[in-house]
């Protein structure tokens, strides 16, 4: 069963096709340029798909972040795990009318103490791209410190460990 979590501002949602638009859109703009992309419909596709299998596969996955009441969509948080995450991943993105406004410190701290108190994940890291100083600046705004000892998914990635 996929949750839904609720902070103070959001509701954290299984994804559903009405977020396909806005996330492929994300995904081949220059905006994911620390999430691999630009990306082909075809590659944004396969991962909309695997952050939603990622909940049957491995009991966890990505959530959608909605503003309770409007339930305008600001973006995603996700546990990644499995072949390709060394590790369990905590992620988050933002779209660009969003930013700024502390949703991604919200819910990635909603998700990291569900994963931890529902799903008793003992650790969390976070691998990004040596130049996102914005989600660097998240990971430690969130408690993580870096851990240069950790297996990456790409060598060229920092790891934050969230404690």
């Amino acid at each position: 069963m996929i949750p839904a979590l609720e902070t103070e501002r959001l509701i954290l949602r299984p994804m559903t096709m009405s977020d396909w638009p806005a996330y492929e859109a994300l995904m081949a703009s220059d905006r994911s340029q620390y999430m691999g992309g630009p990306l082909s419909r075809f590659a944004a596709w396969g991962l909309f798909c695997h952050d939603i299998a990622q909940w049957q596969l491995m009991g966890h996955g990505a959530l959608m972040m909605e503003a309770r009441g409007s339930g305008e969509v600001f973006g995603q948080v996700g546990i990644n795990h499995g072949p390709l995450f060394p590790e369990h991943e905590l992620g988050w993105f933002v779209y660009e009318h969003a930013e700024g406004r502390g949703y991604a410190f919200e819910a990635a701290r909603a998700f990291r103490d569900w994963a931890r108190q529902d799903r008793s994940l003992p650790s969390l890291v976070s691998y990004m791209d040596q130049e996102n100083t914005r989600s660097a600046r998240l990971a430690e705004r969130l408690g993580a410190h870096l851990d240069v000892d950790a297996a990456r998914p790409d060598p060229k990635d920092i790891v934050y460990r969230h404690y």
